[in-house]
């Protein structure tokens, strides 16, 4: 996995906060990570670029395409905060795992973006008329109710989303220090979602 610097939002509960600023010094030299690719050809199957945002770096595709003539099969973490930058990489990926946050009128009170739902819906269209494999994941805000986070999962479901996991919400190193922990375990809070709906549904978390 290679972890990008840059994010252009401010999620409450984000927990790689050293990430988030696009202009930090890079730790890893992009021909150090390429050295240690070339010599990892027989033990690794592929290579996810997350971050922060990996589609806020404008050599993202020049990246996935050196890493990709290595033989690797390539992954993708985002928020779909720039689906026109995601359409252009389909061609080059092999899965995503995209994050949907809420519906998009609550997005703001998460990513402190205005609009930030928008984006990350239609790059949610973006991927579901794609031949790319995708996972969406939503973690969940402390006060959610297990009402508030069926409707969301049965929304996705009717949508055509296929593979679906619910995240717990870690506010030990939350970007936000004043989120409360949740009162409720994800097993009650995700007790009245249809499972069924998915061909393949996980919860991560406690």
């Amino acid at each position: 996995m290679i972890f990008c610097q840059g994010c252009a939002w401010r999620c409450r509960y984000c927990h790689n906060q050293d990430l988030l600023d696009p202009d930090a010094e890079s730790m890893i030299s992009w021909t150090e990570i390429m050295d240690f690719l070339s010599q990892r050809g027989e033990l690794l199957d592929a290579v996810v670029f997350s971050g922060g945002e990996p589609t806020t770096q404008q050599a993202l595709a020049a990246a996935m395409s050196e890493v990709r003539s290595l033989g690797f099969k390539i992954g993708l973490h985002t928020n779909g905060a720039y689906p026109e930058r995601l359409q252009r990489l389909l061609p080059l990926l092999d899965w995503v795992g995209l994050d949907i946050k809420a519906f998009p009128t609550d997005y703001p009170d998460i990513t402190a973006v205005t609009d930030s739902g928008r984006a990350a819906w239609q790059s949610l269209s973006v991927l579901l008329n794609s031949n790319v494999a995708l996972e969406v994941r939503t973690t969940l805000m402390p006060h959610w109710t297990p009402e508030q986070i069926a409707t969301l999962a049965h929304h996705l479901a009717d949508l055509g989303v296929i593979n679906y996991s619910l995240q717990a919400c870690d506010t030990t190193h939350a970007f936000d220090p004043h989120l409360p922990r949740s009162a409720h375990s994800l097993t009650t809070l995700t007790a009245q979602i249809e499972t069924t709906r998915f061909i393949r549904f996980t919860t991560r978390g406690v």
